[in-house]
Formats: C-alpha cells, structure tokens, sequence
C-alpha cells in the first residue's frame, strides 16, 4: 500500500492476486459482450472509462461506490484548512472475472493517494500481514486430505471498518468529478480509514484481530493472518487476505455458526464452497480427497495481453543452449530506445504471480529474467516469450494434491554450483504435502561459495528455515508433528559436513556460523537430512534449465498434471 503503484493494492485489498491479483478479482453475458474486447482492460482510468462503450457499467459502480460511502459515515465536509496537509484523491476502476475469465462485475474505489500523505503528521505504522501462499496452500491440502468443508466469504468495503483515533486528523480533496461544494473552499475530513491511505490496511487488520478474539479466534504465530479456534475436538481455521476470508474446520456447523458470529460485527457475503480465491481457480473432488488450483484464464489473458495467439507451444520454459547473461543488454542508446518499447517489465511482473501462485515449473527462468528488468536485451525479450509459449502449451496443467499420492510432508533441496555469470549459486528447494507443492524457491545465493558441496549446503541451510517455519504452522493449528520432516538432498558430501561435528575442517572453516543452522535442526530432531539420489531430486527444476525429459518428470513430481 505505498504510492501510486499502491492504488492497485488498494483494491486488491478486496489479492492481490497476492498474492495479490485481487480477489473477488477481476455482469453477464450481455454485458460481456456489450464490452467487447475491452473486458481485458482490466483497470482503466476515468478519463479512459467514459470512452468506452461500457461506461454505463462503470458510472453506476461510481454511484454505488459513493452511497455506500456515505452510509458509512467515511467523512465530513469542512473548509479547506490553510496549514494542514491535503491528501489527493482518484477513481480507481476494476473489471472482476471469474474462474472462467467472464465479467462478473464492474467495481469502483474512491482511493487516497497515499503518497500525498506526510510521515509522522497523517499516518505512523502501515504494515498489515496477509496470510502467505504456503500458509493457504498447506491449511487447503490438509483441508482436502480430511475432507473438510472449505468456504469463503469476503467483508463489504473491509477498509471502512477501520477507524481513525484521536490526532489523526487528515484531510482529503473531494471525489473528482463528482465534488458537492465549490471545490476550491471544501474538503472532507476523513472519520473512516479509506482505501489508499497508507494505515488503512494496519487499521483494518487490528479492528479484525479484536473482533476475531472476542468470538474466540486465537492468531497464530507462524502466520499472523491464520486464525483458529477449538471447541472441544473441533477446530475451525481461517485464513485472511486483507477481506477475502477462507473458512475451514472439522464441523460444518461450527463454520456456520462462526461465519454468523462474524457477520454480526461485519458485514460479509457468504460466496460458499470455495472455487475461486486470489485469482487462482480452486476445484475438489471430494471423493477421491483431492484439490486442485490452476490459474488458466490467466495464462489465456497473459497470452491474448502480449499478441501470442498463435504462437506456437513450446515444451520447455528456458533453452539450455542459450546464455542469459548481462553481455544481452543493449550497449548502445539506439539499441536501448529500441527496447524501451518492449513491454519486458509487465511481462516479467506477469509471469512472476503464476510462478509464485500455482506455477513452481517456472519459478527459475523467470528469477532468472527478472534480473534484467533495469535493461533488458532481445534475447531476454523472446526469453520471456519463450515461457508464455510454455505456458501456452501447458495451461491446462493443475497444482494437485491428495488421491493416491498420500505421502504426507517431504522436501526436496538443491543448489546449481556456480553456473551464472554472477558466480553466486542458485539454491532451490520444494516442501510437498501428499505430492502437491506448497512452498517452493528458486533464489541466487547471498554468498560465493567455494565449491559444489558448499553452495548444497547453504542451500540446504535456507530450505531448513522454511520448515521450521512449516513445522511451526502445522504444529500450532492442526498438531504438533512427532517426527523429523525428511530433507532430501543429493550431495553426499554436504550431508556429511551437516552431519558431523568436526569432519571436513580444511573445507569447511571458513563457513560462517549461520550456514551450520541446519546441525543444530538435525540435532534436536527437528529435520533428517537423507540421500536422494540425482535422477530423483525434483528440485533440480529450481536451479537449472533441463530438457524435455526432466522438465516433464520434475513438474509431475511436484503436483502439476493435465487433470
């Protein structure tokens, strides 16, 4: 929620994405044909907005807009104060899909521009915590894994909830286009945290902490955005995304007398069994206990977005015989006017929400594209449109976890060496839940390291992090696990010095302190560090280009099929 670019976070505050990307996320056949090949211009400006034939569309979500915020009391109008800072305000437009990409509606946001506002006289703190991609993808795998009932809601006009305390007075100019007094002389005095301001998210988040606890919700501490209650051997999770809320538990009446309770300090719309959240489409099959989550309609928008129609599909995101170096970059200012044209950022920016949401079988090529945003060459370009080829050919392919794949929680882990022209190895790791990835990362390493065995050790350092952190999650709101989470690695050697306590001296000395967390996981029984052996490590798809082959087996290995 910072600056202009925030105005789009601002109204993914109904995510992203979220990730982001929003929710309700981007009404009927009519209307979507009335909009034309406009339906894909998903955020217009108001200028823009009143050109285009669905304008209608728009002027009455405008009208909604402003009722609702007049019924919520948001502001007064005052004279226009001479000393006192004035926030800058503007519409902000979003055509909603569904899972299938229809128009499902047409959505209006008053936004501040929180830019406009001073640090220290119109807001202090601003973080607001948003459940995290492996917090909901772990909570839905187990969810499926027992059969549990799975539901959303989302709060009406969530950021209208939070309100501004004493001394924080802020002061905004009038809706443009739509002021009720001489604009020059008034101005509103804001009583509600508006859309955009740079706190309203914090003041959002803490009216639903407090709300939450009165009706029993504990916060968790792994994930400050994952709250759950007991009732003798019941549990009830939810998991919120600044208002879209998904609701699970072992009871379905207890889900419906807590989404009662909720809705009576809130008001909330129950949009039943979950199907689609944050952009990603959702589907079940209840009777084989399985989950899926793809995000096709998205890759078709990426595609029809940057005029790949008819491209031909690729089976491979990165060709290995290519080199993605910074020797690509344009050296001269012709060349680099050139590329100014290329739409590289919102193409890496793009690919990056599949590659974090639903897509891990490109979360390297495209860790490795987005280096170059600053200056990208031609060769990073047709790169780029390599992977939505890719993607093209494999958009049908679905995150799944349960069915016959019961194998509980495993992690994989890998480093690439010193392969990249930075000389800083790639450390890769995936954790799985019954087959299906739930977390995963693709990430340069901080350090230079010495050798092979050194960078799969650091890489497995990073990875233990994250299963801690996942122990912690699982163990505070389903139960405590008993056991040591197995970590797979295929260097024999680096399992060897995470072993020892002492071996390898010569090698290893130089080694920073940090990097032997992982003995410390191994010792107290936390993690088990095993052999895995090369052919069999679907982590290698984090660190390096494969072939054909490989890239299909690996991404099978981590829960994406045709379905």
């Amino acid at each position: 929620m910072q600056g202009e670019a925030e105005i789009a976070e601002a109204e993914v505050a109904e995510v992203v994405a979220d990730n982001e990307v929003e929710p309700e996320l981007w009404d009927a056949m009519a209307a979507l044909a009335a909009a034309g090949p406009e339906a894909d211009e998903l955020e217009p400006s108001y200028e823009e907005a009143r050109k285009r034939s669905d304008w209608p569309q728009w002027k009455e979500a405008i009208e909604i807009e402003l009722a609702n915020l007049k019924e919520a009391g948001t502001w007064e109008v005052v004279e226009r104060p001479r000393t006192v800072n004035v926030v800058d305000s503007k519409w902000v437009f979003r055509v909603k899909k569904d899972a299938k990409g229809k128009v499902v509606k047409w959505k209006a946001r008053l936004v501040a521009r929180g830019f406009t506002q001073i640090y220290g006289v119109d807001y202090f703190e601003t973080f607001a915590p948003v459940a995290r991609l492996a917090s909901i993808r772990t909570i839905l795998a187990i969810a499926a894994q027992n059969d549990l009932e799975i539901d959303m809601f989302d709060f009406h006009s969530a950021y209208l909830n939070g309100i501004l305390g004493d001394g924080e007075d802020i002061y905004m100019e009038q809706p443009p286009h739509y002021e009720t007094m001489d604009r020059s002389r008034y101005v509103v005095k804001l009583r509600k945290a508006l859309y955009g301001l740079k706190q309203a998210g914090r003041k959002w988040y803490d009216t639903l902490c407090h709300s939450l606890a009165e009706i029993g919700f504990k916060r968790s501490m792994a994930d400050p955005a994952v709250f759950y209650v007991r009732v003798g051997n019941e549990i009830v999770i939810l998991f919120i995304h600044v208002d879209d809320t998904t609701i699970t538990g072992s009871s379905i009446n207890l889900i419906k007398e807590f989404k009662a309770r909720i809705g009576q300090k809130f008001e909330i719309t129950d949009l039943g069994s979950i199907s689609w959240l944050l952009g990603l489409a959702i589907g079940r099959d209840r009777t084989a206990r399985t989950l899926f989550i793809s995000q096709q309609s998205y890759i078709e928008f990426i595609i029809r977005r940057f005029n790949l129609e008819d491209a031909k599909p690729l089976t491979i995101p990165i060709d290995s015989n290519i080199s993605l170096s910074k020797d690509n970059c344009p050296k001269t200012d012709e060349v680099k006017a050139t590329m100014k044209g290329v739409p590289y950022r919102e193409a890496i920016g793009a690919l990056n929400w599949l590659a974090v949401a639903s897509r891990p079988d490109i979360a390297f090529v495209v860790g490795q594209l987005a280096q170059f945003l600053e200056n990208p060459g031609r060769v990073h370009w047709e790169a780029a449109k390599r992977v939505m080829r890719y993607l093209k050919g494999t958009k049908e392919w679905k995150l799944m976890y349960g069915g016959n794949k019961k194998r509980g929680l495993e992690c994989f882990t890998d480093a690439d060496g010193s392969s990249q022209d930075h000389r800083r190895a790639i450390s890769g790791f995936v954790v799985l839940v019954d087959g299906g990835a739930v977390s995963w990362s693709s990430k340069k390493q901080e350090l230079v390291t010495l050798s092979t065995m050194e960078s799969e050790y650091v890489g497995a350092t990073h990875t233990s992090k994250e299963l801690i952190w996942l122990r912690r999650l699982v163990g505070e709101i389903f139960r405590p696990l008993t056991f040591p989470i197995k970590l797979r690695s295929d260097n024999q050697s680096a399992i060897a010095l995470a072993r020892s306590e002492g071996q390898f001296h010569a090698r290893s000395k130089h080694i920073d302190i940090r990097w032997h967390f992982i003995k410390f996981c191994i010792e107290d029984e936390s993690i088990e560090l095993i052999y895995c052996p090369t052919e069999e490590m679907v982590a290698d798809i984090f660190t390096k280009p494969l072939p054909n082959t490989k890239v299909k087996k690996f991404s099978q290995g981590l829960g994406l099929l045709p379905v």
